[in-house]
């Protein structure tokens, strides 16, 4: 058949790849095929192509970088796009999430994490902050009780009820100030609750105390709780932390890079003019910030501290922490830092 063909139409018929040739292509620029159709740089669903977050909220560096879709941009780069998810409270509330991987990479705390690895070794810390410890920034937690508490101190917490979340800070906290007050951890009532449900239950007096953390510290004082303590009055190893499951870091660590230097510099702009990073979508309703409040978030984002990729170093707190944990049987074994941290390397 192709004798008869003119030499003329054979010169412009279209060549075609050998099947090895393709692969090769392929590999090389990560494209779903070479010999037809196209894709996006970034655009798989592999391990490591999509780094997945939960909801940023209306304040912060990461929601000024999805209002500004700089993640979109610069994962670009590496191969890889952000997903954006859902809201949650807190890291300990966030878990579900990250089992069922509709988030990958999350912030918290080292007491979480090393909590969530009891029953896992699918995540790992990558980035820490130091907690800050500056007698004029503003408190991010607190223990708790209603402003006619007969509660005075924390040995008047003996035979009572405290909310606490479960093996993350605020169980940490509460642990840590038995201990340094000399009060066996057993005659303390914790009673496991997520934040949500901890203001729930401190709210309508189904607990006597509760170490509030994160967004419902400021509210619960808000409200007019009066505060026994603060995790800054006691010797608290934990530290501020980036976490991501494992294949996310083994399969792409230059996306993981990227977005841990994306929030590194966004965080030196905040601290520089942390107004611009407070009601980032909204400035009315109920995620938006003013007068008192406003004021505390742009405080507390003037002195927070910049994160960093982990070193050996911080083994020395996961060891701390953990270690409190397993003394008082949160944790069944002891927790080895080379089991928690994964290091990428010096910032670029």
């Amino acid at each position: 058949m192709s004798s008869s063909v003119p030499h003329a139409s054979r010169a412009r018929a279209p060549r075609r790849r050998p099947p090895l040739v393709c692969a090769v292509v392929a590999l090389l620029l990560g494209l779903a095929t070479a010999c037809g159709g196209s894709a996006k740089a970034g655009g798989g669903s592999g391990p490591g192509s999509v780094i997945r977050l939960s909801d940023p909220g209306n304040a912060g560096v990461l929601a000024y970088a999805k209002r500004e879709k700089i993640l979109e941009k610069r994962l670009e780069a590496a191969g890889a796009r952000v997903q954006w998810g859902g809201s949650y409270a807190s890291f300990t509330a966030t878990i579900d999430a990250v089992r069922s991987r509709s988030v990958n990479v999350l912030e918290g705390a080292i007491s979480p994490a090393v909590g969530y690895l009891a029953n896992g070794r699918d995540l790992r810390i990558f980035a820490a902050a130091d907690r800050v410890t500056d007698k004029a920034a503003p408190y991010e937690d607190g223990l708790v009780v209603k402003a006619d508490s007969p509660v005075r101190s924390v040995r008047d917490l003996v035979g009572k009820r405290v909310a606490v979340n479960k093996a993350g800070r605020g169980e940490y906290l509460l642990l840590l100030a038995l201990k340094e007050a000399g009060i066996p951890a057993s005659q303390v009532q914790r009673v496991h609750l997520n934040p949500a449900q901890g203001a729930s239950a401190f709210a309508t007096g189904k607990v006597d105390a509760w170490w509030a953390i994160v967004d419902a510290y400021p509210e619960v004082v808000a409200k007019g709780a009066r505060v026994l303590l603060h995790g800054r009055d006691l010797p608290d190893r934990d530290l501020t932390i980036f976490a991501a499951r494992t294949e996310v870091l083994q399969a792409n660590p230059r996306a993981v890079q990227v977005f841990l230097d994306v929030v590194r510099e966004l965080t030196e702009q905040e601290k520089r003019d942390p107004r611009k990073f407070q009601n980032v979508f909204l400035d009315k309703g109920p995620t938006a910030l003013s007068g008192a409040r406003l004021d505390d978030a742009i405080a507390k984002a003037r002195y927070q501290s910049v994160p960093r990729a982990v070193t050996d170093a911080d083994g020395g707190h996961v060891t701390a922490v953990a270690g409190l944990f397993q003394q008082q049987g949160v944790l069944p074994n002891a927790i080895r830092p080379e089991d928690v941290l994964f290091k990428l390397g010096p910032a670029r």
